[in-house]
Parts: C-alpha cells; structure tokens; sequence
C-alpha cells in the first residue's frame, strides 16, 4: 500500500471533521480538490474520542470503497451508528478529536496457532479473528494505548468478536493482520 504524504493524511482528518460537522450540526462545507489516492479503494476507520475516552468509531477493513466515500461513510457511523453509543449531539463537536486510520489489506495470519502470537507485533499491526460465525477487529493503536501484550491483544480481539478469550489458540478461528497508518488530532 502506497502510504499517504503527510498533506493528504491532513486532508483526510480535515474531511472527515467538515463531515462530522455537516452530518451533526448540518453545516456545510466545500469540497477541496482531491489528490488521486481519495480515489483508490481503501480500509479506513474513524475514531472519535472526547478526553481520551472512546465516543465512536467505525470503518471498513477492508477496501471496498473509494478512500473519500470510505472516510465519509465512516465518520458519519462513528458518529450516530456506533451502537456502543448514543448520537453525537452538536454540542459535543468542539471535544471531540478525530483520528483516521488507513488501512493494508488484511491477511490471513500463515503460523500454526500456538506460534501465533510470536508472529504479530504489538504497535505495528492491527488484527481481525473470525470463528464461529462471528468476527472481532482492534486497530493497532489499541493494544499501545491499553499496554497490552501480543497475548493480550489476541485475548480481546477474540473478546471482541463475541468469543472466549484463547479461542486464537484453536485452528478452527482464522487471524487475520494489518497495518494501518493513523493521522490525529490532539485533544486534551
């Protein structure tokens, strides 16, 4: 995946706040000029967080949408279909900050799965575990904001998606790894 320039990843934070603010509040915006790669398909996820604190965040894994459709379509979701969360109200738009993760396609994790562990780096790459009917994703970002360990990390994964914690350990449950390069702003 050809990474974002710093300009673009800007562009990409700024466009999905004008969305969270026509969206909620219903303010309009014009839309910039768009270099290239907003046309390419790509994950993206939108993460909204007020005081650090969690208030919504949805995406697509994997790139099934434009990038300028997906972060669209994103930034409204995380911000009244999170069904962990009420509707972000007007109100809350000057505290909440916005971070927009860009994603590599996922891949099926090729290790036996008592070596799994051994084989994902914690900071680096985000996972997908699917079993069972049922699937689970964390961004890489969460298991360096919690301090978990790459156990740990496939622990909630497997929380995530409904199922028992060890549940990586058994071959019958598919991972999955990605990449994502992530662009935030900063809010205290």
């Amino acid at each position: 995946m050809e990474l974002l320039t710093a300009d673009e990843g800007r562009l990409a934070l700024t466009y999905a706040r004008s969305v969270l603010h026509e969206h909620i509040a219903g303010t309009l915006f014009t839309e910039p000029s768009w270099p290239a790669v907003f046309s390419e398909q790509r994950g993206v996820f939108v993460t909204l967080t007020i005081h650090g604190d969690l208030r919504g965040c949805i995406g697509f894994p994997y790139p099934v949408l434009p990038l300028k459709e997906a972060i669209h379509d994103a930034a409204c979701s995380a911000s009244t279909g999170d069904p962990r969360f009420p509707p972000v109200k007007p109100e809350e738009l000057s505290r909440i900050a916005v971070e927009v993760t860009i994603l590599t396609e996922p891949r099926l994790l090729e290790a036996a799965p008592d070596q799994r562990d051994k084989t994902i780096e914690v900071g680096r790459h985000g996972l997908i575990v699917k079993g069972y009917g049922r699937s689970g994703l964390l961004l890489p970002q969460v298991p360096i904001e919690w301090g978990w360990t790459t156990r740990e990390f496939l622990d909630h994964t497997c929380n995530k998606a409904g199922l028992p914690a060890k549940s990586w350990l058994e071959a019958s449950v598919q991972v999955f790894t990605f990449e994502g390069q992530i662009f935030s702003e900063k809010h205290d």
